[in-house]
């Protein structure tokens, strides 16, 4: 399976996964690990010989840029009376012998922590050819020795481990190079006043990582430089489009010259939220977010401008606010007004959890809720944003690198009545990081087409509803 599922990513742009569960870059043991995973969620075993017998029949009719989701394509196949090479041939007509679509120009405003995770996630797509093309990022010089040292923290991660291939610096022509990507690295204060083509760069997207600017008037700053077409924040906007991928992306516009990707618990919160909307009804709820301490809090107790955030946040619990409960409305209209929303930061580098604390319009049991989450996860439109666990030993960290917007645990679902308490994990610098990868995707028209078709999830109840 290996060397079939590298060739097919490598030279067909192709991801390969299984009941969402992306198997690209896994060795044998990670095969069948995640063949036991998802057969222990799906309540029925996956057969790793099925697996192959798909990949060798993908493989063979050579499809384009796709995400092909071998688990789903055999229950489709269980219900067909074609053989397993017939059935691949029709599913996969619309792309079989369709080029990887032409690359758009991708350039990282900022490269802190979402800065380099992009960077990460650009990198080990580009092979494949996914059609973004990461060709610079923009950073205020930090001394004689700067570019090292960008190279050196895309090459090393305290959290996220060490960078999957090679890194190396050309001083001459002041890049990083990194698999083989050349990225230009233009020192810069002014967002406004870069001439991009100068390094062969046009009509790109600007993905701007650094939270300075946020609203229209600031972002359009990026705008007035040569060879920029598009903007993306890596934040809450105001007055933008705030893009939650899966649940609004379809609003993109041709002219839209700036979006928001929203926030890491916005993203996090709000697939779970439109999927239990759907099947319940939400009347109101509160959201508590425990969130790993960020770069804005100090690392011992000096001076800050927010409230409780200069305290030391290794050694602090914060009550901070967040505004994700409230921007959940920029994705989901009609839950305006309904959810409100506060935060923790606590002593951990990476992974939070939000609390949804809801109010439904129709009762839920603990088992319902959690059935109809889990097929959720597997199944749905919602399938690359949720993923549910049900461990008994599960804690933060394992979570890291997720590339899903968040997880609920199922063991920790509290239900009565109308109440519903659900608990969701996220890798809110991987997961989130992802998400602004798939809405980078829809901007540039290259998020790969989805095999098969996704399906409908119904609540098994007596009003049955479909997500």
């Amino acid at each position: 399976m290996i060397p079939i599922i590298g060739r097919l990513n490598r030279d067909r742009g192709a991801v390969i996964s299984l009941h969402g569960h992306r198997i690209n870059n896994l060795s044998a043991t990670g095969l069948l690990a995640v063949h036991a995973r998802v057969s222990e969620l799906h309540g029925d075993v996956i057969d790793p010989a099925g697996s192959l017998a798909l990949l060798e029949a993908i493989d063979a009719v050579s499809p384009g840029v796709a995400s092909i989701d071998l688990g789903r394509l055999a229950l489709d196949l269980r219900d067909s009376d074609l053989d397993v090479d017939a059935f691949v041939r029709q599913e996969l007509a619309s792309v079989i012998g369709v080029d990887a679509p032409a690359p758009t120009d991708v350039v990282l405003y900022g490269f802190g922590r979402i800065g380099r995770l992009l960077a990460r996630i650009l990198i080990n797509h580009e092979p494949a050819g996914s059609g973004l093309n990461l060709r610079a990022i923009v950073v205020r010089k930090g001394g004689a020795n700067d570019l090292q040292k960008r190279a050196a923290l895309l090459a090393r991660d305290s959290v996220h481990g060490p960078f999957p291939g090679t890194v190396s610096v050309d001083e001459e022509g002041q890049r990083i190079i990194a698999n083989g990507t050349a990225i230009q690295v233009i020192y810069a204060d002014d967002p406004a006043a870069i001439d991009y083509t100068a390094y062969g760069i046009h009509d790109a997207i600007v993905v701007d990582n650094t939270g300075r600017w946020r609203d229209e008037a600031g972002l359009s700053q990026h705008l007035q430089s040569k060879g920029v077409a598009r903007v993306l924040l890596t934040a809450p906007g105001k007055g933008v489009k705030n893009i939650v991928h899966g649940i609004n992306e379809h609003t993109i516009e041709p002219g839209d010259r700036i979006l928001s990707a929203a926030s890491c618990t916005t993203n996090a919160i709000t697939p779970v939220l439109a999927a239990i909307d759907e099947a319940y009804g939400v009347q109101h709820g509160h959201v508590e977010t425990v969130h790993s301490f960020t770069n804005d809090q100090n690392l011992i107790d000096n001076f800050h401008k927010g409230d409780r955030r200069g305290r030391s946040a290794v050694l602090n619990m914060v009550i901070t606010e967040t505004g994700a409960a409230k921007a959940v409305a920029k994705a989901l209209p009609h839950l305006e007004g309904k959810l409100s929303g506060s935060s923790i930061r606590v002593p951990t580098p990476d992974v939070s959890i939000a609390v949804l604390n809801l109010v439904l319009e129709r009762a839920a049991t603990k088992e319902q809720a959690n059935d109809y989450l889990r097929r959720v996860s597997l199944h749905s439109r919602l399938r690359q944003q949720i993923d549910y666990s049900e461990s008994t030993e599960a804690v933060s960290t394992d979570f890291v690198g997720s590339h899903r917007a968040g997880i609920v645990d199922g063991l920790a679902t509290v239900a009565h009545d109308t109440t519903l308490i659900l608990y969701v994990w996220y890798d809110n610098e991987f997961g989130y990081s992802s998400q602004v990868v798939r809405v980078l995707e829809e901007m540039a028209g290259t998020h790969p087409a989805v095999f098969p078709a996704r399906r409908n999830v119904t609540l098994e109840v007596e009003e049955p509803v479909a997500v």
